[in-house]
């Protein structure tokens, strides 16, 4: 039992220090990884309103991806916020139709890498409420531009909302 109580307390340590972390905008690294440097996202085009690059995810349906994404999702520390399955915890679901800042590749690529405040500052406002609101914070030195694509690949994958909804 001692083990068991040492290992659970090592674990919640662990996952609160991520988050103190995370939360002053410290970057949260997995020990024994080598973050490559982000490569450049792929580009669709043009700027949206907000001056953002207009970028398209290149792994969209990818089966090889998805399943990365998927392994990226839990080591990245998404899952500690959002769930194992992107249904919600201690953060919003990332698998419905509630979309806090919007539903687009652009807006969800920037998102996830600058944060919500950045996001804020570019004019995103918040269109959609959950239970469970926090900020997003910025992932652009945990996550390589590469890994972040096949992260949302994932995501994608997982939707469970209205398929009219849909706009990737």
């Amino acid at each position: 039992m001692k083990v068991r109580t040492t290992s659970l307390l090592l674990a919640a340590t662990t996952a609160a220090g991520c988050l103190l972390a995370l939360a002053s905008g410290h970057a949260v690294r997995a020990q024994g990884t080598d973050a490559k440097p982000a490569a450049a996202a792929p580009a669709a085009g043009g700027k949206n309103e907000h001056g953002l690059d207009i970028v398209k995810n290149p792994y969209t349906d990818n089966a090889e991806a998805i399943a990365k994404g998927k392994d990226l999702f839990v080591s990245k520390a998404c899952s500690g916020c959002h769930g194992a399955g992107g249904g919600g915890g201690m953060c919003p679901p990332v698998i419905n139709d509630t979309w806090v800042y919007g539903s687009d590749d652009t807006t969800l690529f920037n998102l996830v890498k600058l944060g919500s405040t950045a996001m804020q500052t570019k004019g995103y406002s918040r269109i959609g409420h959950e239970k469970v609101v926090g900020d997003m914070p910025p992932f652009e030195s945990v996550v390589s531009d590469d890994e972040l694509w096949k992260i949302l690949a994932f995501v994608r994958s997982k939707y469970a909302g209205d398929p009219a909804e849909k706009n990737w």
